[in-house]
C-alpha cells in the first residue's frame, strides 16, 4: 500500500528490511530504521522552531543523506521543502531563498557558511541549522536532531497537499518555484518504478545533484519505494564513479549524456576496475548520440534508456521502460494513465511524424506556480501542461524531441530545429559534439550559428564543416559561422548552456 505522505516513501523497505542499507555514503551506512529515526527527529527539530505545515522550509545541499533527512522530515510535519540549486549564482539564489517565504534554512556542512550568509540577507528566515563545526547564529544539525524525539504521530496527507517546491532554472526569465503534490510525486514515483523494474535487489548511485529532478525521479523516489539502497556521491568525478560501481557493486545510474562521455573517457579506470554489476543506466537533459550508446552497452554490458521530464509534468511523463522496445533517439512512450499529445500553434493535434508541442494530463502534474497566477494561466491550460518542448510521434508511439519552442530558428519563413542541424554535424567524423542557436539577421531575420567540438583540432575547417552540412542537410538550414570549442559550456544542470551561447551567437553575427 502506497502512503499518503510522500515522506514515508519507504514505509514498506522500514517494515520488511528496516536493518538493510538506505543510503551508503563513503564511510556511512544508514539503515532504513536509522533512516526514518533521523526524518522524525528533523520533524520534531522543524516543530520546536515553530514550523508549522504549509511553511517552507528551505535546503541548501551538496549530495548527502542529511538532505533526504530534512526532505523526508520536512514533509512528515506537513511543511513543505524548497531544494536550493547550489550551483546558481548568489544574486539567483538570493532571489529564489526570499520569493520561497522560507522561515528556516538548513544547510550542509560545506555550505554552511554560504546558507549563514543568505539568511542574513533574508528578514523571513528567522533560524538557520547547519551542519559541521560551530557557526555562529545558527543551530548545529546533529545537535538539534539528538535533542529531538525520533517518533513523530503521523497526519493524514491529502493527495493535492504541497510536498516540494523546486525552482525552474529561470533560462527564460526569473526561477518560478513549482508547485508539486504528495500524491501527485507518489503516483509518478510508483509509475516509474515499474517502468524500471525497480527491486529491492538494486543499488542506484547517484552522482548527479540530489536537488535535481534527474536524481530525485531517476533514482531516489523509486528506488527507496523499492527497497534498494542509494549509494550517494558528493558530486560528479568520472574516476569516482567508476571506483564506486566497484566498490558497491552498483546495479543503476543516472545521468546526462555529458557525464557518461567523461566515464568512458577513463580506459584505464575502466580496466582496473570491475563495473559488471551494472544492469541498466538512465539519461534525460539531452539526446545520447548512437556511439555513446553503442560503447556504453560495450563497456557496462548495460543499456542507456533516454527519457523525457520537466519539474511540472511530474515530473516524468514519458520514458524508455526497462521491458520491451527501445528506439534509437526516442524518449520512448507515454506513461500509463498519463495523457500525452501533440499540438501546432493553434492547439489542433499534428499526425504522426509531424512536429508539435507536448501537453500532458496526468495525476502528477504540478497545482502551478507559486505566486504567479498569470504565468500558471498560460502553462497549465484546462487540465493540461503545455510543455514548449517540440516533438513527433512515430506510428508505434514512441517520441522523438526536436527541440524547445523558443529555441527554433525562423530563416526567412523557414522553422530551423537546431536538434536536426545538430544531428547532421554529428555525422561528420571529427566532430564529437554541436549546438546551434540563432544570430539575427538583417535581411532572414535569423540564421544558425553553430558551435562544436572537434575530436582532433585543427583537422577540420569552418569550411569544411559548412560544405558537409550542405551536402546532407536544407541550404536555409546551413550554418552560417561555425565556431570551434574545446567544450561545450553547461548549465547547472547538466544541460548545454545554450542561452550562454545564444548570447555569444548575437555578438558574434552572422
Amino acid at each position: 500500500m502506497l502512503p499518503d505522505n510522500l515522506g514515508y516513501l519507504f514505509d514498506t523497505a522500514l517494515a520488511l528490511t528496516p536493518s538493510k542499507p538506505a543510503v551508503l555514503q563513503g564511510e556511512t551506512v544508514l539503515t532504513y530504521a536509522e533512516l526514518d529515526a533521523r526524518s522524525n527527529r528533523m520533524a520534531n527539530a522543524l516543530a520546536a522552531l515553530g514550523v508549522t505545515p504549509g511553511d517552507r522550509v528551505a535546503l541548501l545541499f551538496n549530495n548527502d543523506s542529511r538532505f533526504l533527512e530534512t526532505l523526508f522530515g520536512t514533509m512528515r510535519l506537513g511543511a513543505v521543502a524548497v531544494p536550493l540549486n547550489i550551483r546558481m549564482g548568489d544574486e539567483a539564489l538570493r532571489y529564489v531563498t526570499e520569493d520561497s517565504e522560507a522561515g528556516v534554512l538548513v544547510a550542509s556542512a560545506a555550505l554552511a557558511e554560504r546558507g549563514r550568509m543568505l539568511a542574513a540577507q533574508i528578514p523571513a528566515i528567522k533560524h538557520v541549522i547547519a551542519d559541521g563545526p560551530p557557526l555562529e547564529g545558527a543551530l548545529a544539525y546533529e545537535a538539534a536532531l539528538a535533542a529531538a524525539s525520533p517518533t513523530l504521530a503521523r497526519r493524514a496527507t491529502a493527495f493535492d497537499e504541497t510536498c516540494m517546491q523546486p525552482y525552474t532554472s529561470g533560462s527564460t526569465g526569473k526561477p518560478k518555484g513549482v508547485l508539486l503534490t504528495h500524491g501527485g510525486q507518489i503516483w509518478n514515483t510508483d509509475i516509474m518504478r515499474k517502468a524500471l523494474l525497480a527491486d529491492d535487489t538494486e543499488r542506484a548511485l547517484i552522482a548527479v545533484p540530489l536537488y535535481h529532478k534527474n536524481a530525485m525521479a531517476g533514482a531516489v523516489k523509486p528506488f527507496l519505494l523499492s527497497g534498494g539502497s542509494l549509494v550517494i556521491l558528493p558530486g560528479f568525478d568520472a574516476l569516482e564513479v567508476i571506483r564506486a560501481i566497484d566498490r558497491y557493486k552498483v546495479t543503476y545510474l543516472t545521468g546526462v549524456p555529458a557525464m557518461y562521455k567523461m566515464i568512458l573517457a577513463e580506459k584505464a579506470a575502466l580496466a582496473r576496475h570491475d563495473v559488471s554489476s551494472v544492469r541498466y543506466a538512465v539519461c534525460g537533459s539531452a539526446e545520447v548520440p548512437d556511439e555513446l550508446l553503442e560503447e556504453f552497452r560495450r563497456v557496462f554490458g548495460a543499456p542507456i534508456a533516454e527519457s523525457y521530464g520537466l519539474t511540472e509534468g511530474g515530473p516524468v511523463p514519458v520514458v524508455n521502460s526497462r521491458w520491451g522496445l527501445k528506439k534509437r533517439g526516442s524518449c520512448g512512450l507515454a506513461f500509463p494513465g498519463c495523457d500525452v499529445k501533440l499540438v501546432d500553434e493553434a492547439g489542433s493535434e499534428v499526425g504522426v511524424d509531424e512536429v508539435g508541442e507536448l501537453v500532458t494530463r496526468n495525476p502528477g502534474l504540478a497545482k502551478g506556480y507559486w505566486k504567479l497566477p498569470e504565468a500558471t494561466a498560460k502553462k497549465f491550460r484546462d487540465g493540461w501542461l503545455h510543455t514548449g518542448d517540440l516533438m513527433r510521434r512515430d506510428g508505434d508511439g514512441y517520441y522523438y524531441f526536436v527541440g524547445r519552442r523558443d529555441d527554433m530558428i525562423n530563416v526567412a519563413g523557414e522553422n530551423v530545429y537546431p536538434k536536426e542541424v545538430e544531428d547532421i554535424l554529428l555525422q561528420h567524423p571529427n566532430l564529437r559534439d554541436a549546438c546551434v542557436v540563432p544570430a539575427p539577421h538583417d535581411v532572414k531575420g535569423e540564421v544558425p550559428i553553430a558551435f562544436v567540438v572537434a575530436r582532433e583540432p585543427g583537422q577540420t575547417t569552418e569550411d569544411d564543416v559548412r560544405r558537409f552540412f550542405l551536402e546532407r542537410g536544407a541550404p536555409y538550414a546551413h550554418p552560417r559561422k561555425v565556431v570551434f570549442l574545446e567544450a561545450l559550456p553547461l548549465g547547472g544542470t547538466g544541460k548545454i548552456d545554450r542561452t550562454g551561447l545564444k548570447a555569444r551567437a548575437r555578438e558574434i553575427g552572422p
